[in-house]
C-alpha cells in the first residue's frame, strides 16, 4: 500500500485538475450560450436564402425554356458555378478545431474526413483537403493526406466578413477548374451532447431540375425580376456560399464548445470519484498506521509487565 504522504500528493493532484476541468467546463458552457444564439439566429436566414436562389434560378430555367424548348440546362448553365463535371478532382473542406480536450469531436470529422478520401478513390477521383482547424490537419497529414490549403485561427472573432477568404478562395479554384466538385465535412449542432455529422455539397450548386410533368401545376406566384435574373443571381450566388459557409462555421463552432462542456464535465465528475476513492484509502491506510502503532504500544506495555 502506497504511503499516506503519497496518497495526499496523489489527492491534491487530483483536486487541481478537478477546478482546472471545473473552469473549463464553465467557460465552454457560456461560450456555447452565445454560439448556439448566433446559429439559431442565422438558420432561417440561411433556409431563406437558400429558397430565395433556387426559386431564382428556377424562374431563370423555365424563361429560357419558354424561348427554347430545345435547351439544356446543364449545357448553357445559368451561372459558372452551377456548371457539373465529372467528379475527378474532389476538394474536401474539413472543419475541426484548433484545441483538444472536446472528446471524440476532432476524432469523428477526422476519420469521416477519410472515409471520403478512401471512398473516392476508390471511384478513380483524386482527393484534396482544405482545413480549418489544426487537428484535422494534423490528422490527415500524418496520413499522408493532400492538404491544399489550411485557413488559420478562423474561429477566433468569427464573423460573416472574414468568411470571404475561405469563399474567394474555393470559388476562384472552382472556376479554374482546379476542382470539379467540392463538399464540406463538419458536425451540424443539435445539443449541447449531441452533434450531426454532415458531409455536405457546396460547388457546384444544385440547379433545379427541369420540369418533366407536361400536366405540372405551375407556381401560385408570379415575380418581376428587376435588375434581370441573371443579374440577380450574379449577386445571389456569392451571397449564398458566404452564408453556407458561414453557418457550417457556426455549426462547427457550437458543436466544439458542447463537445467541449460535456467532455470536462465527465472529466470533472470522474475527478470527484477518483477523489473519493483515494479518500477512502487514505483513510484506511491511516487506520492501519493507528491501529499498527497501538499494537505496538500494547504489545511493549505487556513486555513490560513481564
Amino acid at each position: 500500500m502506497p504511503s499516506l504522504k503519497t496518497i495526499r500528493k496523489r489527492i491534491s493532484s487530483v483536486k487541481s485538475t478537478q477546478k482546472i476541468t471545473r473552469a473549463m467546463k464553465m467557460v465552454a458552457g457560456a461560450r456555447l450560450t452565445r454560439a448556439q444564439q448566433r446559429i439559431v439566429a442565422l438558420r432561417p436566414y440561411a433556409v431563406k436564402t437558400s429558397e430565395i436562389l433556387t426559386s431564382v434560378a428556377a424562374s431563370a430555367v423555365a424563361e429560357k425554356e419558354d424561348k427554347d424548348a430545345s435547351i439544356d440546362v446543364v449545357e448553357t448553365p445559368l451561372h459558372p458555378l452551377l456548371v457539373r463535371r465529372p467528379e475527378k478532382k474532389v476538394l474536401y473542406v474539413v472543419l475541426s478545431s484548433d484545441r483538444g480536450l472536446c472528446g471524440a469531436f476532432n476524432a469523428t470529422i477526422s476519420k469521416a474526413a477519410e472515409r471520403e478520401w478512401k471512398r473516392q478513390e476508390a471511384a478513380g477521383a483524386t482527393v484534396t483537403f482544405a482545413t480549418i482547424g489544426k487537428k484535422a490537419r494534423e490528422y490527415l497529414q500524418r496520413r499522408k493526406g493532400t492538404v491544399d490549403h489550411d485557413f488559420l485561427r478562423m474561429m477566433e472573432g468569427l464573423e460573416l466578413g472574414r468568411v470571404k477568404v475561405v469563399s474567394e478562395w474555393l470559388v476562384s479554384r472552382y472556376k479554374k477548374g482546379e476542382y470539379d466538385a467540392i463538399y464540406l465535412i463538419y458536425n451540424e449542432f443539435k445539443s449541447a451532447i449531441t452533434q450531426t455529422l454532415t458531409v455536405e455539397p457546396l460547388l457546384p450548386l444544385r440547379a433545379p431540375e427541369k420540369s418533366t410533368e407536361k400536366n405540372a401545376a405551375p407556381s401560385s406566384t408570379e415575380f418581376e425580376f428587376e435588375p434581370n435574373r441573371e443579374q440577380l443571381l450574379d449577386s445571389l450566388v456569392p451571397m449564398y456560399i458566404d452564408i453556407t459557409i458561414y453557418r457550417a462555421l457556426l455549426e462547427s463552432q457550437a458543436s466544439e464548445f458542447g463537445a467541449r462542456m460535456s467532455a470536462m464535465d465527465a472529466a470533472t465528475r470522474n475527478a470527484k470519484d477518483m477523489i473519493g476513492r483515494l479518500t477512502l484509502v487514505y483513510n484506511r491506510a491511516r487506520q492501519a498506521g493507528i491501529t499498527k502503532e497501538l499494537m505496538e504500544i500494547v504489545g511493549g506495555a505487556e513486555a513490560l509487565k513481564d
